[in-house]
């Protein structure tokens, strides 16, 4: 069994897979990072992990986990199934490390882009190569919210909705047009850009809003919400091959 570990700003998700089969998922707070993953390990007699980390893990719950399993700790250094062109590989995000090698990995010699909507939306692109090129960088949907809140003396803090009005009639409706008809205009002009420069181009949407956006956007995409655990799965295999 593998264990796959995506430590995020905010939480922990965690997957156990048999060869490619997801057998069990959850997620949980910092806090319960280790007592949790120590239990998971026991369940399901894991043997090999990968952990990919934005630097939210403590040193010491890392060095209790090499000592209970086989663990990969992903950076710029991991052997990936794809060529890095990108400028500054050490400044790579190691989750978007792990989007690129499973677009590779599911959708070979196909010109991919990935798109990752959560706390920010990032895209990044791989070639029918093999060659991953970049992508960009943007701020998510509540970071939109409570940016308006923040630089703003009068403007309220709001959450998602879904049911968004074009033409607003308040302030809050008003911002809500602003910020979810950005958002999604912003995807579907990168997608049109994209397809403009690039034939036969596979769209992947995966992040914490994927459900959020995925009946909203007119291009065809393939929706996927466990797209990055399944990349730290790929990974961890063909590294352990």
């Amino acid at each position: 069994m593998n264990l796959i570990i995506d430590a995020g700003n905010t939480r922990v998700k965690i997957a156990v897979y048999s060869n490619s089969e997801l057998i069990h998922n959850e997620i949980f707070t910092h806090e319960n990072f280790l007592k949790s993953t120590l239990e998971i390990i026991e369940k399901y007699k894991c043997i090999n992990a990968i952990i990919s980390s934005v630097g939210t893990v403590k040193k010491n719950d890392l060095i209790r986990l090499k000592s209970k399993i086989n663990l990969i700790e992903l950076n710029s250094e991991t052997k990936t199934p794809f060529k890095n062109c990108y400028l500054t590989p050490k400044t790579l995000g190691v989750d978007r490390i792990a989007l690129i090698a499973e677009a590779v990995s599911k959708y070979p010699n196909k010109n991919v882009l990935v798109i990752d909507a959560g706390t920010c939306v990032t895209y990044d692109f791989v070639n029918s190569e093999g060659d991953y090129l970049g992508g960009a960088i943007s701020p998510g949907i509540s970071m939109r919210y409570k940016a308006l809140n923040f630089y703003t003396k009068k403007l309220p803090l709001l959450e998602p909705k879904s049911d968004v009005v074009l033409i607003g009639n308040s302030t809050e409706t008003c911002i809500h047009s602003g910020v979810i008809f950005g958002f999604i205009n912003e995807i579907e002009s990168a997608i049109n850009c994209y397809k403009e420069k690039n034939n036969n181009l596979t769209v992947v949407l995966t992040g914490g809003d994927v459900n959020f956006l995925a009946n909203k956007l007119k291009n065809s995409i393939f929706a996927n919400p466990n797209f990055l655990l399944e990349g730290l799965n790929t990974i961890l295999t063909y590294n352990l091959n």
